[in-house]
């Protein structure tokens, strides 16, 4: 089957064109742990010097970071995360717990973090009216976009 001319309208589709992009995602995950200047961002992240500079580039016109200088000679930038980036925080700590139980499996995870009752997090995806977790089985799309059903475009 051949991709479509016009793909489903999705607000994941939207939010993965600003941070989907190789290192964008770490980008975030560093600022968010305090290290927010670019020779941090190179030594934690891995990437390629001019790779980093254009997603710091990207994430900072999307808003999701700011960048301010702290050093005038030589000028240098530090970035830090909007309430845009916080907002995403939760997503990496899904992403991270997801990570440890489904590619780690629990071995040797690198990482761990408190929250502040004094328990190591784990993220929990809960419906804001009710409560309760939300399960797969507990979802029913119901989709918003003129011509399109859950399984796909509107028959013509």
């Amino acid at each position: 089957m051949a991709a479509t001319k016009d793909p489903r309208p999705c607000s994941i589709a939207d939010a993965l064109a600003v941070v989907g992009e190789k290192y964008s995602l770490l980008v975030l995950r560093e600022v968010c742990l305090g290290n927010g200047r670019f020779d941090q961002l190179v030594r934690n992240i891995g990437a390629p010097r001019d790779v980093l500079a254009a997603r710091l580039r990207r994430l900072v016109e999307a808003g999701i970071l700011t960048r301010r200088a702290y050093s005038e000679r030589p000028q240098r930038f530090e970035y830090r995360a909007t309430q845009a980036g916080l907002d995403l925080e939760p997503v990496l700590m899904t992403l991270k717990e997801w990570g440890d139980r489904h590619i780690r499996k629990g071995a040797d995870l690198p990482m761990a973090v408190e929250h502040s009752c004094g328990n190591e997090l784990v993220p929990v995806v809960t419906c804001r009216a009710c409560g309760e977790e939300v399960r797969h089985e507990d979802l029913t799309a119901h989709p918003q976009a003129p011509g399109w059903t859950r399984t796909g475009p509107a028959a013509a």
